[in-house]
């Protein structure tokens, strides 16, 4: 590998370190890279360069280290919208560059920002990287986002369930399929 091209403006690939993934990943258990290629690639199923994750699904719970040059917008705008729409877990690692339209967009106020202390070596570099990382967690909703979702009276949570759900009704990551109770005119409720 040459790691000179890598840590240079010659090259937008970053790959990320293994020890910095493993963690996260005990943490949320990730089962799709959404931008990968085969050598670099974090989960079993993947998507590369000729794949094109950003016209890809990114459903179940999803890692996703980009490019990061000037096309990583699309894939900030692409998990941002992924997310809203499949309401899952998208983990993706980032430079910290608060200053930019995406961060502002996408980002602040959507996300949890966990900025990463000092720098971290990229691939299997010495030196580390010329920037400092954020790791950016969209995160499922915990309110409806449109008018046809349905919320769990039970649990208070929409009808997609994800790993701390605590709903005692049915198992993390399955559909809730708890209806809620119906008042009947005389005060009792069907359930």
């Amino acid at each position: 590998m040459n790691t000179q091209v890598m840590f240079s403006s010659k090259t937008d690939l970053w790959e990320t370190p293994q020890e910095f993934f493993d963690e996260l990943n005990n943490e949320f258990g990730f089962n799709l890279d959404a931008c990968a290629i085969p050598e670099n690639r974090k989960c079993e199923r993947y998507y590369s360069p000729d794949d094109d994750g950003l016209s890809k699904s990114w459903d179940g719970v999803v890692w996703c280290n980009p490019p990061y040059g000037r096309e990583i917008k699309k894939w900030v705008q692409k998990a941002y919208n992924e997310n809203r729409s499949r309401n899952n877990y998208i983990v993706m690692l980032l430079p910290a560059r608060t200053d930019t339209k995406w961060f502002h967009d996408y980002i602040y106020g959507h996300a949890e920002i966990r900025f990463v202390r000092g720098r971290l070596k990229f691939g299997n570099s010495k030196n580390s990287a010329p920037f400092p990382s954020m790791v950016v967690v969209f995160k499922p909703s915990m309110t409806p986002r449109t008018d046809s979702d349905k919320k769990c009276e039970n649990c208070k949570w929409n009808n997609l369930f994800w790993k701390e759900s605590g709903c005692s009704k049915f198992n993390a990551m399955e559909p809730c399929k708890f209806e809620p109770k119906e008042a009947l005119k005389d005060g009792s409720t069907t359930n």
